[in-house]
């Protein structure tokens, strides 16, 4: 048995303590690793085993988090959902491009960056265009037939 299988714990409770002040989950992950070293130790198990314990389960659970921190998010929000976002497919009218894809327009009384969506014909002839979805603060537009 090695004898310091209590800092492995002792780490691992330190940054599960940190992870309630961040709240990503990484350090939690980090932390499950540690303490899954800490068993290794515990059960006599060389450094070179607990090192691997821990990066082993830290980096697989690193890229379970971000697996599901990717699809959460991407539920969370439905950019083009005509049913839950009521001002896609209504038109708006740009004046002029401030650059090759995009400039801003006033949209409902309140500025709006937009955007030309992807396949669209660039540099855009001012005119009037379709909103597609909206992404953040930016009003994706299609030319209007």
């Amino acid at each position: 048995m090695q004898d310091y299988y209590w800092w492995w714990w002792g780490v691992a409770v330190v940054l599960g303590l940190l992870e309630m002040f961040t709240t990503t989950f990484y350090l939690l992950v980090v932390a499950i690793g540690f303490g899954a070293a800490g068993f290794v130790a515990l059960a006599g198990g060389s450094l070179a085993i607990q090192l691997t314990a821990a990066a082993g389960l830290s980096v697989v659970g690193w890229a379970a988090v971000r697996r599901w921190g990717t699809r959460s998010r991407a539920a969370d929000q439905p950019q083009a959902d005509r049913n839950l976002i009521l001002d896609i497919g209504e038109q708006v009218h740009v004046d002029r491009w401030d650059g090759p894809r995009r400039t801003k327009v006033v949209y409902r009384g309140a500025s709006w960056a937009v955007e030309l969506a992807q396949g669209q014909a660039s540099p855009p002839e001012p005119g009037d265009f379709v909103i597609r979805r909206i992404d953040g603060n930016r009003l994706i537009v299609e030319r209007s037939n």
